[in-house]
């Protein structure tokens, strides 16, 4: 069994084929979207073991842990303009990413991305239309990055 499944087939996929953002045909080449089972593996290895939504993590998982939060910015300014890169200080917490480090952009437990840094840096406006709460994650990284509803992002560092 393939640990992806075709892009086309998330129900959301328009996000990726939209003129704006606009997003190349190279890049939706390597936007994966995992397997509910490799989705469900990604999620506890990195997120939490017991919560299967962003909405539902508590105190006990890392994401939620204040004592883990590094700061909290706007994103929603910098994605409503016509910028296109991230904005700076999720650029500057996770600079020691190479452009070719493997992320995970994780909605919940059955629904995760993976692609490269160098992709998602500049495809996270496509991304973003998927804002419930997702968690960025890098492999093997300690860092990362939680886009919340309200506009605001929190910069992480995740205990491994």
């Amino acid at each position: 069994m393939s640990n992806y499944v075709p892009l086309s087939s998330f129900s959301k996929s328009w996000v990726f084929n939209r003129q704006d953002p606009f997003v190349s045909e190279e890049d939706k080449r390597e936007i994966k979207w995992l397997s509910e089972s490799k989705a469900a593996d990604i999620w506890r290895d990195y997120i939490s073991a017991n919560h299967l939504h962003p909405e539902l993590l508590k105190e006990e998982d890392w994401v939620v842990d204040t004592a883990n939060e590094a700061g909290r910015e706007a994103w929603e300014p910098r994605w409503e303009s016509e910028e296109e890169s991230l904005p700076d200080f999720v650029v500057e917490h996770l600079s020691h990413w190479g452009d070719d480090t493997k992320v995970f952009y994780c909605c919940s437990s059955d629904i995760v991305f993976e692609t490269t840094w160098g992709v998602f840096k500049r495809t996270w406006k496509a991304f973003l239309f998927l804002d419930n709460g997702p968690v960025l994650v890098g492999r093997k990284k300690k860092q990362g990055v939680q886009f919340c509803t309200d506009g605001f992002a929190r910069v992480l560092n995740r205990p491994v």
